[in-house]
């Protein structure tokens, strides 16, 4: 497995992943994803999706509040106070970002970080939903604004995946292989700061300066810090939090409390800290859980029932607009057209004479004449109202007013 590449520019491609690496998905899927870093030179242009002129209207323009804005001085995380200030006069909130004191630190050399803008911008909201479609993983989006010269932390890894993409300037990457591989979120790097810092000491696997363009991809684990060249550096830092087959455990594990054996308090006067009295109880314990998941009738639908309910939780899907949404259900025709509303996901299921679609915490229940039209709609392609099969013009008309008030559904242009 190679440790670092390369990737030469291919053909221009404009899917979400394709504008984070220079090689194809397959490939990365293969080689890379959680195992290696990739750097991918020239890979796009960023501008459409960031810029200086968005952190200025975010700082300047829109009343931010912590913790969506942060600012770090060579790896110290400055108190919220030296860059933040009461909103005034009808905004009476205390931890408004002032763009006054960010001008002060910024020109002192401190790192400003736009935090969640997945939440915030929109180029990028639509950027991270269409990529978390492609990952099937969570992801969020934070940009480091880094002046001239100055480092914004020290050597250290994330607990997450991150693309590193950067949008204008130059900043100097160091990378190192990790020296605790796949962290969990509780395994911090500063649980092995010192080994941290020596490997930080050592050569590194990746030494390079990115230019606006470039690419980097980083799995969780892997040590890196970054110095701003010669003018203002702006980067985007897309998180992957990428489920782990130690979540599918805990999604099992939740299965211990219908097992009555398992559910048995310890014996009164036990020393918990004593191996050879903990030995037996431990082996009981590993065969009744063996029990527990193997008397479980789904354990996989189980499994993935619990995950995607998370997901559902650590994702969102494309924004509705609620006053055009409610005006469209007033002036709904059969020539309206409408597609399943983007990254809402939901399963489909037939049964007696009703179907039921589950997504997001969303329940619907249909008669089962319904099911073709939502089979069709379920694809993403746009139809209209009139064409859906299975329903005459009336029914069809219920059934969307129905998803459209439910977020199911949005109209299409």
């Amino acid at each position: 497995m190679p440790e670092n590449v390369l990737a030469e520019r291919g053909p221009v491609l404009r899917s979400a992943l394709s504008r984070c690496i220079g090689i194809p998905g397959e490939q990365f899927a293969d080689e890379f994803w959680g195992r290696a870093a990739l750097l991918s030179p020239a890979n796009d242009d960023f501008a459409d999706l960031f810029s200086a002129a968005a952190v200025d209207e975010l700082v300047g323009r829109r009343a931010l509040r912590t913790p969506f804005v942060r600012l770090a001085h060579e790896g110290d995380v400055l108190a919220p106070a030296r860059y933040t200030a009461s909103g005034g006069f009808g905004a009476e909130v205390s931890d408004q970002v002032s763009s006054d004191k960010v001008l002060a630190e910024f020109a002192a050399g401190a790192t400003i970080v736009l935090q969640g803008l997945h939440r915030l911008w929109p180029p990028l909201v639509d950027f991270t939903r269409e990529l978390v479609e492609e990952l099937g993983h969570p992801a969020q989006v934070n940009a480091y604004v880094t002046p001239p010269s100055s480092q914004g932390f020290s050597p250290h890894y994330d607990t997450h995946d991150v693309f590193v993409l950067q949008v204008s300037g130059e900043k100097h990457w160091v990378i190192h292989a990790p020296v605790h591989p796949d962290p969990l979120k509780d395994q911090v790097w500063t649980d092995h700061r010192a080994a941290v810092a020596e490997a930080g000491r050592g050569t590194p696997v990746i030494d390079r300066v990115l230019r606006p363009g470039d690419a980097l991809y980083l799995p969780r684990g892997w040590i890196h810090s970054a110095t701003a060249l010669g003018d203002t550096s702006i980067h985007l830092t897309v998180g992957i939090s990428a489920y782990t087959r130690a979540d599918v455990v805990d999604t099992l594990l939740s299965l211990v409390g219908d097992s009555a054996a398992l559910r048995a308090s310890l014996p009164m006067g036990i020393d918990v800290s004593d191996p050879d009295r903990l030995r037996p109880i431990v082996e009981a314990t590993v065969t009744d859980l063996v029990a527990a998941l193997t008397s479980e009738q789904d354990p996989v639908g189980l499994a993935a029932r619990r995950l995607g309910a998370r997901f559902d939780r650590d994702t969102r899907p494309e924004p509705v607009a609620p006053l055009a949404t409610l005006s469209a259900i007033t002036a709904l025709s059969e020539h309206t057209t409408v597609r399943w509303r983007p990254s809402f996901g939901g399963r489909i299921d037939t049964a007696g004479d009703r179907v039921r679609l589950t997504a997001r915490g969303t329940v619907l229940s249909l008669p089962v004449e319904a099911a073709p039209a939502l089979h069709v709609l379920r694809t993403g392609d746009p139809v209209t109202v009139g064409s859906l099969p299975g329903l005459d013009l009336a029914s069809a008309l219920v059934v969307v007013r129905r998803l459209l008030r439910e977020g199911v559904v949005v109209t299409s242009p």
